[in-house]
């Protein structure tokens, strides 16, 4: 897709998960790796919502700024999932109120934030990490996402939300709405003892989908 167009984009699917609620005011940032092995991705303090394609960050292969305003200050998260997820494309980070309440939540599994409870979580995100928290833009969220050797496209940073990789910009956009919802499924079950996927359900979709889930997903 040439680049004017990928701006647009950017625009329209910032603009649509904002005014669904899924990420307030100016949190929440997108970025976009383009064939040069630059990237584009949204400036430092501007809401999804209302998006500029013009004013778009463009940064070189390096991470520098060439041309736009400013970036997100979020910029060590975007570069550690590119760096370990050779196929991403595109990374959606929000602060998704259901996922950041789940992050939040004592004896979450961090290598499971959340059990396999629909075939599209698994489909869509395949798992999810939890990463401790650090402070937004510290370059330690790098190293700890580093840390996941590249096994998750899907991490949520503890009292913050998630970060989401995919093979294009719509499908690390849809991948983390599944995220969302799931997250609101997990805390409207919680303490009710709902069904999960077995492990032969999980198998069959690995092998019907060619998925390849993280050795995590062992609820009954």
């Amino acid at each position: 897709m040439i680049e004017s167009k990928l701006r647009e984009e950017i625009c329209r699917f910032g603009r649509s998960l904002f005014e669904r609620g899924l990420t307030p005011g100016s949190s929440g940032n997108i970025s976009v790796r383009l064939d040069d092995g630059g990237w584009l991705v949204t400036p430092t303090n501007a809401s999804l919502g209302f998006l500029d394609p013009a004013r778009m960050s463009r940064l070189d292969a390096k991470g520098a700024l060439v041309a736009g305003d400013a970036p997100t200050k979020e910029i060590p998260l975007h570069t550690a999932l590119y760096e370990t997820r050779e196929r991403a494309r595109a990374i959606v980070h929000l602060h998704s109120t259901h996922s950041v309440a789940v992050s939040m939540l004592p004896d979450i599994d961090p290598q499971a934030m959340l059990p396999p409870m629909t075939a599209y979580y698994l489909m869509r995100v395949g798992a999810t990490a939890l990463v401790p928290y650090y402070r937004p833009g510290d370059p330690a969220v790098g190293d700890a996402i580093r840390g996941l050797a590249g096994k998750y496209s899907s991490v949520v940073l503890a009292n913050h939300g998630p970060v989401v990789a995919g093979e294009s910009l719509e499908a690390a956009v849809f991948a983390t709405e599944e995220l969302e919802e799931t997250a609101k499924l997990y805390l409207l079950l919680r303490n009710l003892n709902p069904r999960y996927l077995t492990k032969q359900q999980v198998k069959d979709l690995e092998v019907s989908f060619g998925l390849a889930l993280p050795e995590t997903h062992t609820h009954e």
